[in-house]
Parts: C-alpha cells; sequence; structure tokens
C-alpha cells in the first residue's frame, strides 16, 4: 500500500520503519522546522532507530495525495489545526488512521469525531491503539494492538495488511470506549508516576483495579462498551505506561512530585481536564482524573491529593 505517515515524532517514525518492513510503500512527512525532520533528512536517523533508504522523506504536506492511506500521529490537541491543514488538499477516498490517544479539551471531541468532521465522506477513518514502545518494537520485541474504525471492511483491510511478526492486531469492537481507555490510560500512568517519586509503588495494584473501574464507568455513561477498558485500549496497556521505565506519563508524574524538569510530551498532562470536563458533561465520579487534575493544575499537594484518594471509603472502590 502506499502510505504517508504525518508526525516525524518518536511514534510516527516508528510506524514508518514498521511498515516499511512488511513492504509498504511509505513517505514520512515533517514540517520544514521540525528539528526532527531536519535530522531525518540529514542522517535517517534519531535517538531511537535509523530509516532505510526505501523510506521517502517530505517537508511537502501535498505528498498525502499520492498516498491510499494517510497517517496521523501528532499532538492531539493539534489535530484540528493539522485537519485546516490538510483541507486545501482535498483528500478524497483514503484510509485516515489516526495513531495517538487524547480527546481535544476545548470540546470533549474524540479524535476520530475531530477526522469524520473535517474530512469528506469519502473517506474512512479508524484508531491504532494498544501498548507498545519504539525502544522495545525497533529491537524486535513484539506486542498486540488494536485497529478499530466504524466500517468494518476498513477494519478487516488494515488488521489483514498492517499486521505481522511484530505487531499483531486485534479488531477493536467499539470505537467510544477503545478511545476513551486509550486517552485515560496517560492520566493513569501521571498517577503511577506519582506514586513511584513519593515511594508508594506499592499502591499500583489499587491504582490500576480502581482506575480501570474509572474509566469504564465513563466509557458506559458515554454510549460505549463499559468491558473495553479491560482490553488492550486501557487495562491491556498499563505495563507499558504504569511500570515501564520508557512511559512518558509515568516518568512525568514522577519528575512532577519530585520537583524535576521534564521535556517530553505527556498527554495524560491535557487529558486529565478533557476527562473531568466528560465526566461533568455525563455525571460520572472520577476520582482519580479529579486528585490528578488537582496537583498538575490546582496546586494541591501530590502526598496530601493522593491519601485522600486512597483512604476513600471501601464502599467506594466500585
Amino acid at each position: 500500500m502506499k502510505i504517508t505517515v504525518i508526525g516525524c515524532g518518536r511514534w510516527g517514525s516508528l510506524i514508518t520503519w514498521y511498515l516499511d518492513s512488511i513492504k509498504h510503500q511509505v513517505t514520512l512527512y515533517g514540517r520544514k522546522s521540525s528539528q526532527h525532520m531536519q535530522r531525518f533528512l540529514r542522517e535517517r536517523k534519531n535517538d531511537l532507530l535509523e530509516l532505510p533508504e526505501t523510506i521517502k522523506l517530505s517537508t511537502d504536506l501535498s505528498c498525502v495525495k499520492e498516498a491510499e492511506v494517510i497517517i496521523i500521529s501528532v499532538n492531539s490537541q493539534g489535530l484540528q489545526n493539522l485537519m485546516d491543514e490538510l483541507k486545501p488538499y482535498s483528500p478524497s477516498n483514503k484510509i485516515v488512521v489516526l495513531c495517538m490517544k487524547g480527546i481535544e479539551i476545548s470540546t470533549g471531541r474524540r479524535l476520530s469525531q475531530i477526522a469524520h468532521e473535517n474530512l469528506d465522506v469519502s473517506n474512512n477513518v479508524a484508531v491504532w491503539l494498544g501498548p507498545g514502545h519504539v525502544q522495545e518494537f525497533y529491537k524486535g520485541t513484539p506486542n498486540c494492538m488494536v485497529i478499530d474504525s466504524d466500517n468494518d471492511e476498513t477494519k478487516k483491510l488494515l488488521v489483514n495488511e498492517f499486521s505481522g511478526e511484530l505487531i499483531r492486531f486485534y479488531y477493536g469492537q467499539d470505537l467510544i470506549g477503545n478511545e476513551i481507555g486509550a486517552a485515560a490510560k496517560n492520566v493513569i500512568g501521571i498517577a503511577a508516576g506519582m506514586l513511584d517519586g513519593l515511594n508508594l509503588t506499592t499502591l499500583k495494584g489499587a491504582l490500576m483495579s480502581r482506575g480501570t473501574r474509572e474509566v469504564a464507568r465513563l466509557i458506559k455513561a458515554m454510549g460505549g462498551n463499559e468491558i473495553s477498558a479491560y482490553g488492550l485500549c486501557h487495562l491491556g496497556d498499563y505495563e507499558a505506561t504504569v511500570f515501564s521505565k520508557y512511559s512518558h506519563n509515568r516518568q512525568f508524574g514522577e519528575s512532577f512530585v519530585k520537583g524535576e524538569k521534564y521535556a517530553d510530551l505527556a498527554e495524560g498532562y491535557y487529558t486529565v481536564q478533557a476527562m473531568l470536563n466528560l465526566g461533568g458533561k455525563y455525571d460520572v465520579d472520577l476520582p482519580i482524573c479529579q486528585a490528578v487534575y488537582d496537583i498538575l493544575h490546582g496546586g494541591k499537594g501530590a502526598k496530601s491529593a493522593l491519601d485522600g484518594l486512597f483512604t476513600r471509603s471501601l464502599k467506594n472502590e466500585f
């Protein structure tokens, strides 16, 4: 397949490398102003991987015209701006795959909703979600991931075309649940990092069990299947998000409570506000999200906020 990947960060570059490795024709797009892209143009590598010569590199967004599949891997809060940039090229009859996790803060829109609202109806939209880190994939460590779409033929095509020995794809059955679960796991990852930073790692078991149930309630209230929270989009991604040394959200949470600077993107920082907005809209109590928000955005002490969270009455566990 002819594929254009938009986004030259760690995940976009990994997707590019992976799809090339299973013999697709891949172009990686990045802005001229991007330091990541400039390094790829000079050296064809970043700090994590090297791109083979079979991959095309472009700083001209018109490269999407040639693609059958457009894969997007950018900051979730910047998706609407990217949609605006794509409009002059009038993409049609393409598959657009969203490979990021988040909820738009200002509107509460899921990322697939943003794509649908901005693309011609001839395009089909899918999401690519689930556990994994660039460092592990690049050294050959396999994992399982999920592709979901409201179009069954699109979902079937992508699973068949994208599956390989390194990544085994499962068919998603709940677009709402998978998107919300995937976004919310980044908030849980930040909370886990805070526990690590406070030497309270033993409380991660309680965090995971209660976090999954909290997210399941929201998914159900939004019209999704609450069981999705227990799949690869959320609970199944905890190992990579709650424990891994490569998790940006976990490391951000740990650095935050230690008063250390952390420069890499942690999507959960933005997602937590969107989660609370959705909780208010659908009348769902989200105590973990509230505690993380109070610490990050409300100036509350991490220890007191987390103590309050884990000393809630037992009747409130589920």
